[in-house]
């Protein structure tokens, strides 16, 4: 293998400190170095070294802390001249026995009759570069070889590495002087060019490879050129163990020219530092089995959920329910109120607790009956059923569980009407008090969930559907609740070795108390929130941990509660409306603790004593008219509310009374009688499961009389036959108006009996819409062309059965009583139609003369 030196002219790319030192040579005495510190970028400035004949160059290693370059990584461009600077630093004390350069001189044995003419330092890889001079007679190789002889037997060690000396080695290529940020790697890029422009390089193989580099270090592996790639030049990879020895390769053979044998071209070597790629096997085998990694991944997911945030949550709830960080319960407020309670209560609240009062005395049976079935250890639900506004919710809150610390009220009004799943995941959690809550997440999981399932072909089930939410929101609450219930337990108690679950069964009156309001509103939209606080209520109940009472106006309560609870009776209170002289009460009761504040307020004002209340005065004028108008009024509470309030400001029992009623009946023309012909939309009409027609029929006729029987009103053509498809089955009909509160259904021996309207002040709205003659032609035009509709499709399926018997053969003679049937029928629908449009034809000149 024939080995020699050429180079190629390369632009001034680097630029390094080059010390150089002149031997004064005296014969038989030590080399004495001249040193001068200067700036250069090679000879004449190519960035390579030029070397003479009979000139050499070797390359001295660990002159230099190879670490110390990258400690001053925060200016790179700047490491080639603090280096030699510092070292320069500690040649001017005491440390001057620890200067590169010195340990140069000491590496060099006086036997070696050479010259140095130049030091040219490479300090971010620790070493220096060595131009010497050599006599004819002797071989550049040759005295390579004794140098490091010399340097095995009578190691040289810097200060900085006390446990490995310097090494030398001959540069046999063309070294390149550069100060590119490129620190020394373990792994050298060997690049084959061509010697010469007009000569394509050969691609050495890994056997001349290891036979060049071997003599400079270990050598961990050599990878060559993929065959199927197409980068040029052709390049192969040298891994060394050790980087020191990485370096001396590169600049001892960048440059290097050789020639393989049985080759006719001749290959130079380029040599650069190149990053080892980390072999990422863990990371490999994750994205190359993402059916494992998924699942394991959403476990460990699910897992870390569950042991971080639940104990956050469960926190939470269980403070909400106690009301322990509620500034209302604290000491400070309490006593606040109390000191202003004076100065800031001018009665505004005055009269509708003492109209509450005479309303809760008149249900003390009712309260008293709720207060002992908490006391006992029954596993059922108390529901209170009523219609809206019939005080349901003052009565429990404000009687039932007064002065009671562990209650927790959750409406179901805000949830059902939340959008969206995350919006009803958010009003559940506030409910109950369960934060925190990432409403947001589940969307982010779902969009991740869906790009997983479409690369991989697995669900990872990051994301949860509304159902697994609402059953985490809830269990997490039952479990909040249990503690609450287990909070006033002592370990010196009497009982205290029982078990959780048998105190609290022993002790029924230190549980907690869910209150679930609203309960069924609007079921038709989103029952599965019903189904899973029904299946929630009753783990509660049979478990022990909590006593549950549900607050709704929906008649169908028992058919979701009894699918949670089928062995059980539930105890049921129904609150219905007040009698006359209650009703008076209540109102006479506001109006007069009204007065009294208003009075009070005077004599704060002007310190005015003795002045007489107006309210008996007026109260006594007014009492018979309030008493009629209270009859005709009714004894719903909301409607009794809105009364008294229009008294206080000063109108007449009958005014008032009037103006609730006018405002019922626009209320009802608006809901029922206008609702199909609202340009808002379909979605409505499909979703409504009554016609307008059933719902004037029925306004028509309570007006008429003041109840129906349910069966009667079933078999209504306008209910039985009717022609609107949502509308087809009479009994839903009249539940959902009962439910849109219009009627009030009425039950006997366990069955629907009697339907009434749907508020007392109902009966006299009715009978008011009845008096306006364009909206009572209106309906019954629309009321008739529905029968007409009915009728005309009776005289459709009779015509066609008559077809059909005609087109039998020979006319037979059993068919006779048939014919004549369904003639007998055809003729009195048709008798009907021409009545109905007789009836219509009078209704349609009374809308086209009334305004």
């Amino acid at each position: 293998m024939s080995m020699a030196i050429h180079g190629r002219r390369l632009p001034a790319l680097a630029a390094t400190f080059t010390a150089r030192h002149r031997l004064l040579p005296a014969l038989g005495q030590h080399t004495r170095l001249v040193r001068r510190w200067q700036s250069t970028v090679g000879t004449g400035n190519t960035g390579h070294i030029e070397a003479k004949p009979n000139e050499s160059i070797l390359f001295v290693d660990n002159l230099f802390p190879l670490k110390l370059s990258s400690l001053l990584l925060w200016r790179p461009w700047k490491a080639q001249h603090d280096v030699p600077e510092i070292l320069r630093k500690f040649d001017k004390t005491s440390l001057g026995m620890f200067d590169p350069v010195s340990l140069v001189r000491r590496a060099i044995p006086d036997s070696l009759s050479i010259h140095i003419t130049e030091v040219i330092p490479r300090t971010k890889e620790g070493g220096a570069y060595v131009k010497f001079t050599y006599p004819s007679d002797a071989s550049a190789i040759e005295i390579q070889a004794k140098l490091s002889q010399a340097l095995q037997q009578n190691p040289i060690k810097p200060w900085f590495s006390p446990f490995r000396g310097i090494s030398t080695g001959l540069v046999l290529g063309r070294p390149w002087l550069e100060d590119l940020y490129r620190l020394p790697k373990s792994r050298l890029r060997v690049e084959f060019v061509s010697a010469k422009d007009s000569e394509q390089p050969d691609e050495l193989s890994q056997e001349s490879l290891y036979s060049v580099f071997r003599r400079y270090g270990w050598i961990a592996d050599i990878t060559s050129q993929p065959p199927d790639s197409k980068i040029l030049p052709k390049y192969a990879y040298v891994d060394f163990v050790l980087v020191k020895d990485a370096i001396m390769a590169r600049n001892c053979l960048h440059g290097f020219v050789l020639q393989e044998e049985g080759s006719k071209t001749a290959t130079k070597l380029r040599l650069s530092y190149e990053q080892r790629v980390k072999p990422h096997n863990i990371w490999k085998w994750i994205s190359s089995h993402p059916r494992i990694v998924i699942p394991i991944l959403a476990a460990f997911l699910a897992t870390f959920t569950v042991i971080v945030f639940d104990p956050i949550r469960e926190f939470f709830v269980k403070h909400h329910v106690q009301r322990s960080l509620e500034f209302t319960d604290s000491k400070l407020y309490k006593w606040l109120k109390r000191q202003t309670s004076d100065i800031l209560s001018l009665g505004k609240k005055h009269g509708n607790d003492a109209g509450l009062h005479a309303l809760f005395n008149h249900r003390k049976d009712l309260i008293d009956s709720i207060k002992s079935s908490l006391l006992e250890s029954v596993d059922t639900f108390v529901v209170i059923h009523g219609p809206r506004g019939s005080g349901g919710k003052e009565l429990v809150m404000d009687q039932v569980l007064e002065g009671r610390k562990d209650v927790l009220v959750l409406d179901c009004k805000p949830i059902v009407e939340a959008r969206g799943e995350a919006g009803t995941i958010r009003k559940l959690a506030f409910q109950v008090g369960y934060r925190p809550v990432f409403s947001w997440a589940n969307n982010l999981s779902s969009l991740v969930d869906l790009a997983i399932q479409s690369t991989t072909g697995v669900k990872a089930g990051f994301s949860e559907n509304l159902e697994a939410q609402v059953v985490k929101i809830l269990q997490t609450t039952a479990s909040a609740l249990k503690e609450v219930s287990l909070a006033g337990r002592k370990k010196d108690d009497q009982d205290a070795n029982l078990s959780d679950d048998a105190y609290l069964e022993a002790h029924p009156e230190r549980r907690a108390v869910v209150v679930i309001d609203n309960f069924l509103h609007k079921s038709e939209e989103k029952g599965i929130i019903y189904d899973k606080v029904s299946d929630w209520a009753a783990a509660l109940v049979q478990s022990n941990v909590a006593h549950v009472i549900f607050l709704t106006t929906d008649t169908s309560y028992s058919k979701p509660l009894s699918k949670s609870l089928p062995d059980r009776v539930f105890h049921q209170v129904t609150l219905g409306d007040l009698s006359p002289q209650v009703a008076k009460q209540f109102v006479v009761s506001q109006l007069e603790a009204n007065a009294r504040a208003d009075e009070k307020a005077k004599e704060n004002a002007k310190n005015n004593s003795g002045s007489p209340l107006k309210i008996d005065s007026q109260g006594r004028q007014d009492l018979q008219e309030l008493d009629e108008c209270i009859e005709a009024l009714g004894g719903r509470l909301t409607d009794l509310q809105v009364l008294a309030r229009r008294l206080k400001v000063g109108q007449s029992p009958k005014k008032a009374v009037s103006d609730i009623i006018e405002q019922s009946a626009s209320e009802i023309l608006r809901m029922f009688l206008l609702a199909g012909n609202k340009g808002a939309g379909e979605g409505a009409d499909k979703e409504r499961k009554w016609s307008v027609e059933q719902a004037w029929y029925l306004i028509k006729k309570i007006a008429e009389n003041d109840s129906l029987r349910y069966n009667e009103v079933l078999l209504a053509n306008t209910f039985a036959s009717s022609t609107t498809p949502n509308a087809t089955n009479p009994e839903a009909a009249l539940e959902a108006l009962a439910n849109a509160e219009l009627i009030t259904v009425k039950s006997q021996h366990g069955r629907p009996a009697t339907i009434r309207a749907g508020k007392p002040v109902y009966q006299a709205a009715f009978a008011k819409l009845l008096e306006d003659k364009v909206v009572k032609a209106r309906m019954d035009l629309a009321l008739l062309n529905e029968l007409s509709k009915i009728e005309a499709k009776n005289i459709d399926k009779a015509e066609q059965e008559l077809t059909v018997l005609a087109g039998l053969p020979n006319a037979p003679a059993q068919a006779s009583e048939r014919v004549n049937y369904l003639l007998g029928k055809l003729q009195a629908s048709q008798r009907k139609i021409e009545g109905f449009d007789k009836e219509m034809g009078g209704l349609k000149k009374v809308l086209a003369e009334e305004a």
